[in-house]
This record gives structure tokens, sequence and C-alpha cells, in this order.
């Protein structure tokens, strides 16, 4: 399996379109469809449903997107590491976190780095500490900030000063409308939007 081709993979199934794939990648049509039938045959898996006016992945197709972004991100992000200049202090940082308070933090620590070090560029990935420490295991991102308890055991970490505060909105003849402090075990049966 080349890269090369994982990358005409996420191009299709980002276009949806084969067509629309070559035009974005540069190539024409006909070399393209023979890669992505080349690389469903080398997998032994069906991984495009050909529409007249739509390609859409097949579960084995959206297994095979989720893992090339992976291998893709982490590509680049090697040849950025690879090809960045020792002189200058430069680079990609890749930090993973969630809706957050502790992201205003981070942001005010970027910037001052920032103005010292203008060479440096910052990439964001929003998601649960699930996929946050899922994405750190797999060394995509360099690190995370993560809400709510998590076994933080096999990571170096420290806690930061700030804690996020929770609100809940409801009718005023609600309840749980008179009480000062609201837990979790109060909303458990209770029809919530979040």
């Amino acid at each position: 399996m080349d890269i090369r081709v994982l990358q005409y993979f996420l191009a299709v199934a980002r276009e949806q379109s084969i067509t629309r794939a070559a035009e974005a990648l540069r190539m024409t049509q006909p070399p393209l469809s023979r890669q992505l039938k080349d690389l469903e045959d080398e997998l032994g898996k069906q991984l495009l449903i050909r529409g007249s006016k739509k390609v859409t992945l097949t579960e084995d197709g959206m297994l095979l997107r989720k893992r090339a972004e992976e291998l893709v991100d982490l590509m680049e992000k090697t040849k950025a590491e690879l090809s960045s200049s020792h002189e200058n202090i430069s680079g990609e940082i890749y930090i993973g976190c969630g809706e957050t308070k502790s992201i205003s933090f981070f942001a005010q620590a970027a910037q001052t780095l920032q103005k010292k070090y203008p060479l440096i560029h910052y990439h964001i990935y929003s998601g649960d500490a699930e996929r946050v420490m899922e994405r750190l295991d797999k060394g995509l991102i360099d690190f995370g900030l993560l809400v709510g308890s998590t076994d933080l055991g096999k990571y170096n970490h420290i806690r930061l000063p700030m804690k996020d505060l929770w609100g809940v909105l409801m009718r005023k003849d609600s309840p749980l409308a008179d009480r000062e402090t609201i837990t979790a075990e109060d909303l458990r049966d209770q029809p919530l939007i979040v």
C-alpha cells in the first residue's frame, strides 16, 4: 500500500466523486480509477460504492479512511519535523483538546511563544478525552488538554490552574430550580439537551 494511493483514496472520499477528485489532484480520471481498483484488489475489499452521481464509502472504506487520515497526518508531521531548520526554532505543534476553559490558558501561552518564535505553527484537533488520548498514543498529537476525570497514569501531565464551570438552564417551575447546587446524580433521569 503506497501513501500516494492513500492520498488519492482520501481525495475521492472527500470529494465523493472520482471526477472531482481527479481534478483536485490534477490528474485524469482513468489512472485514478485504476489506482483505486488496484487498492481494492490489494486489500481484497470493496472500498467504494460507485453511483451514477456520487461515490460513497463502504464500511471497510470508512475504516480505511480513518486509518489513512492518521497515516497521512503522521507522514506530514514527520516531513515537517525533518525539514525544519535547526538555525531557527520552528516547527509544527499538534494539540488535542475538548471544549474547555483551559483552551484560553493554552491560547495565551501560544501567543507569547508565537511572538518569540514566529516560525512555530499550531494545529488543533477537537475531540473528547478518549479521542485525544488515542491520538496521543499514536503520536498524532504532541499534547492534549483533557476535561474531567481520566486515567493519566501513563502520561506526563500537569493540572492547569482553572476549572470548568457547568450550568443547567431550566424552567422556573422545575423541581430543581430552587436548589443552590445540582449534581450529576440529580440530572440522571432528566431529559437534557447538551
